[in-house]
């Protein structure tokens, strides 16, 4: 695993687009395994501005996203369909992008269909992750089993507290999400973990203590041959955290 330890959020996400341009150098047709939340708003904003100098191209280039929440439908304002296309998919040019259908009337169909996709373009190139406060990875929980395939998950008490803040009063939030598993992830040639903010030290310690913790499935990263951790120094404790 490798670890890059940047000053700030901006450089994070600079350097992190910078991966995903000499990834479309490299391999023009990239399968890329994208996420949602707000880590990766600043190397979406970075990637559109390359995209709009032409120091980047998607054209040829296919996404797979981590997860979304279930039920929900595409159009709601906190969709992660919805989010990806306001910040990436709709101010870029991908021949394709795809993430688990929220609508799906069955979920268990969906996530095997979402698999025979990812397999039938060949598995994913380059891997976006961030990491939750309680380590999770996608949707993938703390448990004391992982799946390997894309599921229906349970959301904990503290990823729905965390993601409370955005959803109104009066929305019903999905407590539920369908998440790819550890098999689509691990299976990526590459991953990119970028993790920023001092709230997520102390999940970051425990991730490089060199102990695959069993409660922390950020942690199984130690296992795969290809991670890159980007982070900023709030995120590595250096600032006290």
């Amino acid at each position: 695993m490798k670890k890059i330890i940047l000053n700030n959020y901006d450089e994070v996400s600079r350097a992190a687009a910078d991966v995903y341009v000499q990834q479309l150098r490299n391999k023009p047709d990239s399968v890329l395994g994208l996420a949602t939340g707000s880590t990766p708003l600043g190397l979406y904003a970075e990637l559109v501005r390359k995209y709009q100098s032409g120091e980047i191209d998607f054209s040829k280039a296919c996404s797979f996203n981590l997860d979304e929440y279930y039920p929900i439908r595409k159009s709601h304002p906190q969709s992660y369909d919805s989010f990806m296309h306001a910040n990436l998919f709709s101010k870029v040019n991908f021949a394709q992008s795809r993430l688990p259908n929220g609508e799906a009337e069955d979920p268990q169909a969906e996530c095997i269909k979402y698999d025979a996709e990812i397999e039938a373009a060949g598995g994913i190139d380059l891997q976006l992750l961030g990491i939750g406060l309680n380590g999770h990875i996608g949707f993938n929980e703390p448990s004391a089993s992982y799946p390997m395939s894309t599921n229906l998950v349970k959301l904990t008490e503290s990823t729905l507290k965390a993601n409370s803040r955005f959803f109104d009063a009066s929305d019903s939030q999905p407590t539920q999400a369908l998440t790819m598993g550890f098999g689509a992830i691990f299976h990526a040639k590459s991953i990119l973990l970028i993790i920023t903010g001092a709230n997520k030290a102390p999940v970051s310690r425990k991730l490089f203590d060199g102990v695959i913790h069993t409660d922390i499935p950020a942690s199984l990263l130690l296992l795969h041959p290809d991670v890159t951790v980007i982070m900023d120094r709030e995120a590595s404790g250096a600032n006290g955290a």
